[in-house]
């Protein structure tokens, strides 16, 4: 797992893909792999388990289930990869 204050692949693409694909306002990647050691999908490196915090204007109007929806279709790659649990918090700038 990527040690604290570094960032390592997995976590770098998914930032990449969020800021590219939603402009957000803040975002917040954290990497909650060691918190999973020994649970299913867990990989031996770390970077399979994600805890997303995200604020964009392009979740304005949007329901919950749509949102995920956004953030799971930008992330697709990972998720079918190496990335077995994505926990998401998703709000537009004036909630």
């Amino acid at each position: 797992m990527a040690a604290q204050g570094n960032i390592g692949a997995v976590q770098a693409r998914i930032r990449s893909k969020l800021t590219e694909g939603l402009a957000p306002l803040t975002l917040k990647v954290i990497d909650e792999s060691d918190k999973h050691a020994g649970h299913g999908g867990h990989h031996q490196d770390g970077e399979s388990h994600f805890r997303i915090e995200v604020v964009s204007e392009a979740f304005a109007g949007k329901r919950l289930v749509e949102r995920h929806r956004i953030v799971n279709t930008l992330l697709a790659e990972e998720l079918a990869g190496r990335v077995h649990a994505l926990a998401i918090t998703a709000r537009a700038p004036q909630e």
